[in-house]
């Protein structure tokens, strides 16, 4: 599995020579598909600041105003929104850079290649913007603020607002940033609903489904430990809106991936997984979460098949979801494979709490079926355990897309 991986990553440091190379209008050509281009706001961004220019309908909760400073990370607000408020934030203020040639603003800096090389928290904003985060830190997408954002609170959670930079390159200066809450009109919004069962979800559902994927030559692999109910749009909608990216398929797609990502100075988060199978065919999609740096060495990932049936008149999604946390022998041929968390519910948790965090899930429910599997092992030999729960979504329809 990593071998494959491993050839790969002399291709990325060319990638970025031929980036760098290349003249400007090309950079302004080549931009990853739905990737807004690289600025420090996208042009959506823009017209959603220009759409809310105004003050949100519905009446003003709360008022309050906040500084951070450029040493600081993570500041909690104190404020608990619900699903539904608007957020309206704005900020005033500057920070400098030791590197960079003027001050900037909370918009933050444009990208440039050494960014490349920067974990930030958010990818694909510039260094010193201001960002916002609702809910837990360690599973909730960060978004970005900038000089003024209403944002609508996805979910209920505790509202924090950090700066666009590493922990070891900080800015010196003050953001003061303002922040009103204001209550929708209507009805409040519920979102990912704990229930006890959802219809359809039973034996006779498991019965038809595969406990395990395999490898192309039917070695029996992850553990299938999660259903999503949605349609493919809403499928993919969940987790892009989570901050889970779309795996490259082949070394072709990471090559190009890497060059367009170099151009739009992005970091690379999409190095290709192996193919398992499932109801007879490799993966649909393949997603994962991880910081540049280490996508290699360490990364949430997962893989979702269509199933070839439809529950009560809805698009079944089985899915696979592991963390690699290192390196380890390869059984089947001796060579270098990655080694799994072997407590899997920890990454089938993970999926829940990052998909529930976008407000796209309506409803959660657990199921156990008959002659749960508690343990076994992977197709390469290292072992996992499990409570032999699986995990079952049922997503947001009407959801426009983003």
């Amino acid at each position: 599995m990593v071998r494959p991986l491993m050839r790969i990553l002399p291709f990325i440091p060319g990638c970025l020579l031929v980036a760098i190379a290349l003249p400007n209008p090309l950079h302004a050509q080549l931009v990853r598909e739905n990737t807004p281009p690289p600025q420090q706001v996208s042009a959506k961004q823009d017209a959603q600041d220009a759409a809310s220019a105004q003050i949100p309908r519905g009446k003003k909760r709360v008022s309050q105003e906040v500084q951070l400073t450029g040493q600081e990370s993570w500041i909690d607000t104190g404020i608990d929104v619900q699903a539904g408020e608007h957020v309206l934030v704005t900020t005033t203020g500057k920070l400098r850079y030791v590197d960079a040639k003027d001050d900037n603003g909370p918009d933050g800096l444009p990208r440039g290649f050494k960014d490349l090389l920067r974990v930030l928290p958010y990818n694909e904003a510039g260094r010193g913007a201001l960002i916002g985060l609702i809910g837990d830190k360690d599973v909730a997408r960060p978004f970005v603020i900038g000089a003024r954002r209403d944002v609508v609170a996805p979910v209920s959670g505790r509202l924090s607002v950090d700066i666009n930079q590493t922990t070891d390159d900080t800015g010196d200066g003050t953001y003061v940033v303002r922040i009103e809450v204001y209550v929708p009109e209507g009805a409040a919004r519920v979102v990912a609903k704990q229930v006890s069962s959802l219809p359809g979800i039973d034996n006779n559902l498991f019965s038809k489904i595969p406990r395990r994927v395999a490898d192309k030559e039917g070695n029996a692999g992850d553990m299938v430990n999660f259903l999503i109910l949605g349609s493919e749009d809403a499928m993919q909608r969940v987790f892009t809106n989570a901050g889970w990216v779309k795996v490259d398929a082949d070394v072709k797609a990471t090559v190009l991936h890497g060059i367009i990502e170099s151009l739009s100075k992005e970091s690379y988060l999409t190095m290709p997984m192996s193919q398992l199978y499932l109801f007879g065919r490799p993966q649909d999609y393949g997603w994962a979460h991880a910081e540049p740096i280490s996508v290699v060495r360490s990364r949430n990932h997962l893989r979702t098949w269509k199933a070839p049936f439809q529950v009560n008149g809805e698009t079944l999604w089985v899915g696979a979801a592991t963390h690699d946390i290192g390196f380890e022998r390869d059984e089947r041929n001796n060579g270098v494979t990655h080694k799994i968390d072997p407590d899997i519910d920890l990454e089938r948790d993970y999926v829940e709490k990052t998909l529930s965090s976008t407000g796209l899930v309506t409803e959660i429910t657990h199921f156990l079926p008959e002659r749960p599997m508690k343990e076994a092992k992977t197709a390469t030999g290292g072992t996992f355990h499990s409570n032999g729960q699986l995990l079952i979504l049922k997503l947001d329809e009407s959801a426009p897309t983003p």
